[in-house]
């Protein structure tokens, strides 16, 4: 416990806050900037003389119960109760699970590229989102369930359309390796999750190679920097790939690009044309 960042964090957090955001009255002969120390006790249901000593540095260690009351009180954000909670020395809670909601700007970013193949993922592998080149090159995720657009359900059960493991592409041992040691992650980051729990088992029961790299218990390996995709209507498509992590999400956005001037740039050019016509042919 830091006692003496605690105190500053939590001064600085009142101070910020105007009694209307609160629903109290300022009153004409207000002075201090901010909510009092018995207001946020009030709001916090703890003691004010508990809150006073807490400011200066010479409280004991909040209980979670305390901390949580403080974290509503001052309305703090995801982050600021994180810091809380690490400079009361109470690591904080895990989330109930990976975040599906991807951030308006990632949503912006990934449409604005639409010379790359680019998706975002969930912590366990889900694609939450994608534009159309992405769709043309692996496969048109809005027709599919939710289910069926895990990546990591996709590499060890399938389906494999006309033989080609997930979407033909050279790395397909490389990305269930990686994929093994995000899932991995995903147990211990999210422990009370029953979605990531049911994959994980889903898998060791499906698949032979699942359950054997699990057991490797390997959590570090990471995607090929280049991979070929061998798709049925372009033929090898050879892409750089960059995955971005959104760490207050727990998401990667992934980008597949192809060298200026190539083969593979050409096949990506025809895939943006094809794609969208494919999408938008009445059904």
């Amino acid at each position: 416990m830091d006692r003496a960042e605690l105190a500053a964090f939590l001064r600085s957090r009142r101070e910020r806050i105007a009694p209307a955001d609160v629903g109290l009255r300022a009153g004409p002969r207000r002075r201090t900037p901010g909510l009092r120390r018995e207001e946020v006790a009030l709001l916090a249901f703890i003691s004010t003389e508990y809150y006073t000593r807490l400011e200066q540095a010479r409280g004991p260690r909040p209980s979670r119960e305390v901390l949580a009351g403080l974290a509503r009180a001052l309305r703090l954000s995801d982050a600021e109760r994180d810091h809380l909670h690490l400079l009361a020395g109470t690591p904080p809670d895990p989330p109930p699970g990976p975040p599906r909601e991807v951030r308006q700007s990632i949503l912006d970013l990934v449409h604005r590229l639409p010379r790359s193949a680019v998706f975002v993922t969930s912590a366990m592998l889900e694609v939450l989102a994608w534009n159309e080149l992405a769709a043309a090159l692996m496969e048109d995720f809005s027709a599919l369930p939710r289910r069926d657009r895990n990546l990591a359900r996709r590499v060890f059960l399938g389906p494999y359309p006309d033989g080609r493991r997930l979407y033909g592409v050279s790395d397909a041992d490389a990305f269930a390796r990686h994929a093994t040691g995000r899932l991995r992650r995903a147990a211990a980051r999210y422990p009370g999750d029953p979605e990531v729990a049911g994959l994980i088992r889903e898998l060791r029961d499906g698949s032979e190679e699942f359950a054997r790299l699990w057991a490797a218990h390997d959590v570090d390996a990471g995607p090929a920097p280049c991979k070929t995709f061998q798709h049925p209507l372009v033929g090898p498509v050879t892409v750089g790939c960059d995955a971005l992590g959104v760490a207050d999400r727990d998401q990667q956005v992934v980008i597949y690009t192809a060298v200026p001037g190539s083969r593979s740039e050409e096949a990506l050019r025809l895939l943006s044309v094809v794609g969208t016509q494919r999408m938008d042919a009445p059904g």
